[in-house]
């Protein structure tokens, strides 16, 4: 984590561990656990319909708080956990009222799908929500992602310009479409290839911020993120998708702030 504003939070622990290809302690089984029982497919291909208290799987869940000061938050949330709250109750636990349990004035800026783990920004009061979410209304924030996806990609970099809009009928999936969809654009930059395994890391820069932008234009180009079963990848321990890196300006005092997440996959 680099920075040069606020406190560390005492309390860091250190990057869960690797859950792919094996899972290496509790908390990725039971990320596991809530990924393959909320997307209603186990590795094994057989459909399940149950019901898992993600609040009393207890160590699985556990978010980060990286950097703290009177106007803004930085935390990392891990994959299974929602950003903000669901309509169901079930569905309530979720990254942002748990920081308000410490920081009753944290307020959302931007969101993760809830597979997705790493890092988000949240800020402290009303104020502060208006200044950090212009930024990102006009593009001032920087986001890099890392992802493993299914197959060896062609290249060395590219870019992915596919206009995106909500697949109604099946949502949330959202589809590709010439005629309704928004503009929509995504770079990438292979990082490393596993032959082997037949996969390609890569890290990915979503210009903009359509929703399910990075895994619909990976999946539209036939190189679904791994463990993506939404977009039509096969089934795994997680979906392979972390914010890994996230800079932007603090409001208060000006200074460029850059934080980065280890993946943990």
């Amino acid at each position: 984590m680099l920075g040069g504003v606020g406190r560390r939070d005492p309390d860091v622990a250190g990057p869960v561990a690797r859950c792919l290809p094996s899972m290496r302690d509790c908390s990725s089984l039971c990320q596991s656990v809530v990924y393959f029982v909320r997307s209603g497919v186990m590795p094994c291909g057989v459909v399940i319909a149950m019901y898992v208290d993600v609040q009393n799987l207890g160590c699985g869940m556990k978010e980060r708080v990286l950097f703290v000061d009177e106007a803004l938050l930085v935390a990392e949330k891990p994959a299974g956990l929602l950003s903000v709250p669901g309509r169901l109750e079930e569905n309530k636990d979720c990254l942002v009222t748990r920081l308000q349990a410490d920081h009753a004035d944290a307020l959302t800026v931007h969101r993760l799908d809830q597979v997705t783990s790493g890092l988000m920004l949240y800020a402290r009061g009303k104020a502060m929500q208006v200044a950090l979410s212009r930024q990102f209304e006009q593009r001032q924030v920087s986001k890099r992602y890392e992802a493993l996806v299914q197959g060896l990609m062609e290249g060395e970099t590219g870019e992915i310009d596919l206009p995106l809009i909500c697949d109604w009928p099946n949502r949330p999936k959202q589809m590709v479409s010439f005629e309704l969809g928004k503009p929509s654009l995504t770079r990438w930059r292979v990082l490393a290839r596993d032959v082997a395994a037949q996969t390609t890391r890569v890290e990915l820069e979503p210009v903009t911020g359509r929703s399910h932008q990075l895994r619909l234009h990976l999946a539209s180009i036939g190189h679904p993120i791994v463990g993506d079963v939404m977009y039509d990848a096969q089934p795994a321990m997680r979906v392979c998708l972390h914010a890994r890196r996230l800079g932007f300006v603090h409001p208060l005092t000006g200074v460029a702030l850059e934080f980065v997440s280890d993946c943990p996959f």
